[in-house]
């Protein structure tokens, strides 16, 4: 059940100003009743200022009203006209520490998942073609230290991103005829 907004201050304002159970409170707000009652008691949430549930479209004052005279009925959250926002894709923030783990992030996918657009690399490691152009030509600033490490274990992208941007990846070269490469063993890498 999805909660309103700001429970412990919506629980404030319905004891204030409603006849409703501790019960019926505490359920509507995701709360013990014991909480509730403390609440009442005014031994929990001293200072927070109450939040109006009616005002702010969560509830009706018609569904209070038949509550108050129905100790049994359970108070519910309005159905709400406006769909939860979706966050839109835009870049991802990579936090300054883990910056300069992205070359070598970069590294491991153009080694171990060469099918791979440009694209789908910069969108997994929110990095830009021109940084993946120097470390496949090895011209970037830093590439005498860069080693491939994976982007999952670096914190760079989860494994599920990565899994989803490998088999889109599959998908487009069996539909253009071609063959889906092959990484290379692990054995290579440390004769190399």
């Amino acid at each position: 059940m999805t909660l309103p907004l700001m429970p412990k201050a919506t629980a404030v304002w319905l004891i204030e100003k409603t006849a409703l159970t501790f019960t019926q409170i505490a359920e509507f707000c995701g709360m013990h009743p014991l909480e509730v009652q403390a609440i009442a008691d005014g031994e929990v949430a001293q200072g927070i200022v109450g939040y109006d549930p009616i005002a702010n479209g969560q509830t009706t004052q018609d569904s209070i009203r038949e509550c108050e005279a129905n100790p049994n009925a359970r108070l519910r959250l309005a159905a709400t006209s406006l769909p939860m926002p979706k966050r839109l894709k835009g870049s991802r923030y990579t936090p300054v520490a883990k910056r300069n783990d992205r070359p070598d992030a970069i590294a491991f996918l153009l080694r171990n998942f060469p099918q791979l657009s440009e694209a789908q690399v910069g969108k997994l490691l929110g990095t830009t073609k021109d940084t993946i152009q120097k470390v496949r030509e090895r011209t970037h600033w830093n590439s005498q230290n860069i080693k491939p490490r994976d982007p999952v274990i670096l914190g760079l992208c989860s494994q599920t991103d990565l899994n989803a941007a490998v088999q889109q990846a599959n998908e487009r070269l069996e539909r253009e005829g071609r063959t889906v490469p092959v990484p290379p063993p692990p054995e290579a890498d440390e004769a190399a």
